[in-house]
């Protein structure tokens, strides 16, 4: 398995790029582009409900930023080609401050958005998953006393998992074999607030 790695590029866009990529319709064209592979402007204005001149300007500001380019090997100048440029985004690291930690929570605001959407689809879906899609299936939490140096080890050991996973699969956006779907795990870990949500279970 280990000869079968491939490496996973990302991106670790500035400031000014973290705030363009911060637009909830932005945000979601990457992902299309990332999991589902290269499309055109009306083929995304299509999937999204939107006109092909708005999804056109957002993916102007993502090639602009360098999330994603033009696919020189499809369409031709009336019908562009996008894709993602990267498979991940990296973003907001501890010891951030300023104008760069105010990008950061900004995208974080809007990636968390989208987690919780995507989230709400699976379950939407989930009756109508075959029963082994139903038991890869979970929505769980777990709160731990920990340290923070404990919490970082906890968080990088995940990554790391995921990572080689992700690592020892096919590429995103590319055919997969009929038994393979793309199959997202979101991750969201910090210290537990003293306030509940409203309603919150215990």
């Amino acid at each position: 398995m280990v000869g079968n790695r491939r490496n996973i590029t990302s991106i670790a866009p500035d400031p000014t790029a973290l705030k363009a990529l911060a637009h909830p319709l932005r945000l979601r064209m990457l992902g299309l582009l990332r999991i589902d592979g290269p499309a055109t402007a009306s083929g995304l204005a299509e999937r999204l409900g939107l006109n092909s001149g708005a999804t056109s300007y957002h993916l102007r500001q993502l090639a602009q930023h360098g999330f994603i380019e033009e696919d020189q090997q499809r369409g031709s100048r009336r019908d562009r080609w996008w894709r993602a440029s990267h498979e991940m985004t990296t973003y907001l690291s501890g010891d951030v401050e300023g104008e760069a930690l105010d990008a950061g929570l900004a995208f974080l605001q809007a990636a968390l958005s989208w987690q919780m959407h995507q989230m709400q689809g699976a379950l939407n879906a989930f009756a109508a998953l075959p029963p082994d899609w139903r038991q890869a299936s979970t929505a769980s939490d777990y709160t731990i006393p920990m340290t923070a140096e404990a919490a970082a080890g906890l968080v990088t050991r995940l990554r790391d998992i995921l990572s080689e996973t992700m690592a020892a699969a096919p590429a995103l956006g590319t055919p997969l074999p009929p038994d393979m779907r793309p199959f997202t795990i979101i991750l969201n870990a910090a210290p537990r607030t003293t306030e509940d949500p409203a309603g919150s279970a215990p």
